[in-house]
């Protein structure tokens, strides 16, 4: 610790989820005089939601502001050194300090701390291909990312719109362009969109998206776009043929941000995360702990290590960090992988493993898919609903669940989600006594549908 001050530092890498919270939490736990929290942030903004940026493109959400929870100046009111437009450009781990520069002036300088938190987030992938960095192309990850798209929206004359990949991002930025008067194609490298999703579920998705007026192009590989004599996006070209476009939207996906840790020589995981132990703490140091989108966390059904990049991981991550870091104890035990999602009406939903991620991890399965409906059927506006269950061979534990369906499909993932942390067979799971009146599900509900006919497979298996 430097002699020269009386408290301990607190030095934050990343302003958004995770960095903030575990910066805020402890705060709670050590005032003022006990601890100095300075936190870095090489963007504009704070502790807003990133997942909310296809919702504020696509017009649902008005305002830039409302995706902000708390503004940096409602952070400093609490006492945390908040440094805006200032990157971390290096860790010196024995001299337990960092560098900074700002990143408007250039200037550098160094910070001490005596605990350290790396919230770095995750980068989009941006393939490295001819015009990738041309004028009208764009990766969305930020709330910057997120208003230089709109930004280009609002300034180009043609209405003709290309979504490069259709993961989650890609399918939510689809509806968003849908939504913006665009006529969107989604150029997409795998068999069907939503690769989360077993290949028979994205079929159905990719049926919804052709019934909105998306253009799918499955099975295709991007290889350059092409730009007009201006410098500006003209087109995405793949080996099969052009795409007209006068907006390119990068949606293939994200990496940990790890660049930093890795030059310090932290360890990393097979997907390029930070590893932590449970109280989210760097494995091998004492006084760093990391979380949110540049760390990897243990799948609980698969016993592996995975990077699932999500807004909900991050927040309790820094609550834990912060926790621990403000001098108490708390851990994070790991995650099921569940995530939900839409394009217009359609919901999708997931969680545990998909039927690949079983094979990959030597687990054998039984795979049951019904076909049911969200309300009563004799109620109004009752609409269709598939879940696919997996179920293990043998124990008929619960592996994995997907959903696809319409108002009132998706959230009823988190049973499934639930069962799966629970550690739930199929059978054990037909019995859970869950809500019951018409305009809220039929007598059995889909789910339980999708375990009565997993837990009879499973037993006919033996």
């Amino acid at each position: 610790m430097d002699k020269s001050r009386a408290r301990e530092r607190l030095v934050v890498i990343g302003g958004d989820a995770a960095g903030m919270s575990a910066a805020s939490q402890a705060r709670r736990r050590k005032g003022p005089g006990e601890l100095e929290i300075v936190a870095f942030e090489r963007g504009h903004f704070t502790s807003y939601s990133a997942c909310g940026i296809p919702y504020w493109v696509g017009g649902d959400v008005t305002d830039r502001d409302e995706l902000v929870a708390r503004t940096p100046e409602e952070h400093r009111a609490r006492d945390i050194d908040l440094r805006l437009r200032t990157e971390v450009t290096e860790l010196d781990l024995d001299g337990q300090r960092v560098r900074t520069r700002d990143v408007d002036s250039g200037e550098e300088s160094w910070t001490s701390y005596d605990k350290l938190v790396i919230a770095t987030g995750a980068r989009p992938i941006r393939p490295d291909m001819p015009g990738v960095d041309a004028a009208g192309v764009h990766g969305v990850q930020t709330l910057d990312d997120g208003q230089a798209l709109l930004d280009t929206l609002e300034g180009t004359r043609g209405r003709r719109a290309v979504v490069v990949g259709a993961g989650y991002i890609g399918v939510e930025m689809a509806e968003a362009l849908i939504k913006r008067g665009y006529r969107v194609t989604v150029v997409n490298r795998g068999s069907e969109p939503m690769s989360t999703l077993d290949p028979d579920m994205g079929r159905l998705v990719h049926e919804a998206m052709e019934g909105l007026g998306i253009t799918m192009v499955n099975d295709a590989e991007v290889t350059k776009i092409l730009t007009g004599d201006d410098g500006r996006v003209r087109a995405v070209a793949t080996q099969e043929g052009e795409y007209p476009a006068d907006v390119v939207v990068l949606g293939i996906g994200v990496r940990p941000e790890t660049a930093l840790a890795k030059a310090a020589g932290l360890p990393l995981g097979p997907h390029g995360g930070l590893l932590t132990d449970r109280s989210m703490r760097v494995r091998g140091q004492e006084n760093i702990w990391s979380g949110g989108d540049c760390v990897e966390v243990l799948d609980l059904v698969s016993g592996q290590e995975r990077h699932i990049p999500l807004g909900t991981h991050a927040n309790k991550h820094g609550q834990v960090i912060g926790t621990n870091a403000g001098g108490g104890y708390a851990t994070f035990p790991g995650v099921v992988g569940t995530a939900v999602s839409k394009v217009c009406d359609l919901e999708i939903a997931r969680t545990g493993l998909r039927e690949k991620d079983a094979h990959s991890v030597g687990l054998r399965f039984e795979s049951v898919t019904i076909e049911s409906t969200s309300r009563a059927g004799y109620y109004p506006n009752a609409s269709p609903m598939t879940v696919k269950m997996l179920a293990e061979h043998g124990t008929g534990r619960l592996l994995g669940v997907q959903i696809v369906g319409r108002e009132g499909a998706g959230k009823r993932v988190d049973i499934a989600a639930v069962a799966l942390t629970a550690g739930m067979t199929a059978e054990q799971m037909t019995a859970l006594d869950l809500g019951y009146a018409p305009p809220f599900s039929p007598v059995w509900d889909p789910v339980l549908v999708a375990a009565r006919k997993a837990s009879v497979k499973v037993r006919r298996s033996l």
